[in-house]
């Protein structure tokens, strides 16, 4: 019998995920195992969304005529920072003896988005189960153990997530691009973005109203 994969968004959430699954864990680089688990984390995005110049070299150059910039699809990158823990995880995932893996990422939007990146990296096949919990005392993560859902319950959260991470990326790489290059007397780069945008006319027209 194979083993499952439980993968956490942080180590000390891991760590708290291994204490409540019981058994003898060894302590590895990157991961815990014991007789029928292997506790893993990520340490934040190890995986995002591609820059432009990953689709075309001619995009390194910021220029108003390669705007709009629209990918067909998106491509995943990993963050050089998390290089070695995606590795580990990549690993932990391709094991010949894990048969499933626990999603045990925080509960919302968010942590739905780092495992399917995640997942997807690894071209991933293997059946996927959902751990929910908002809370993380010893109970309330027994309890979502002993109620795992499946995957496909949560692919709609999944995707809202895929849509709101691709809209953030067409709008931050285009409207900063633009500004940037039509306010070059301003020196620096003009940041613009889908919700940091209008955050701050908020500020500044309450600011202006005060």
């Amino acid at each position: 019998m194979g083993k499952t994969l439980v993968i956490a968004e942080k180590p000390s959430v891991g760590a708290d995920y291994a204490r409540v699954l019981g058994g003898a864990f060894d302590k590895h680089e990157g991961f815990l195992e014991s007789e029928k688990y292997v506790v893993s984390w990520a340490v934040g995005h190890l995986v995002g969304l591609a820059e432009p110049e990953d689709y075309n070299q001619d995009l390194k150059r910021w220029s108003i005529k390669s705007l709009p910039i629209l990918p067909d699809s998106f491509k995943l990158q990993p963050d050089p920072k998390g290089r070695k823990q995606l590795g580990v995880l990549d690993k932990l995932i391709k094991r010949r003896d894990i048969d499933d893996i626990v999603n045990g990422c925080d509960a919302g939007r968010e942590g739905e988005l780092i495992f399917a990146y995640i997942y997807e990296w690894a071209k991933a096949k293997k059946p996927v189960r959902r751990l929910w919990v908002s809370s993380m005392t010893r109970d309330a993560i027994k309890h979502g153990f002993d109620s795992l859902r499946t995957g496909d319950e949560l692919a709609q959260l999944a995707e809202a997530a895929r849509s709101r991470s691709e809209a953030d990326w067409l709008v931050g790489m285009n409207a900063t691009r633009a500004a940037t290059v039509k306010g070059r007397a301003l020196g620096g780069v003009v940041s613009l973005g889908r919700v940091q945008t209008p955050t701050l006319a908020l500020i500044v027209n309450r600011d202006g109203q005060i």
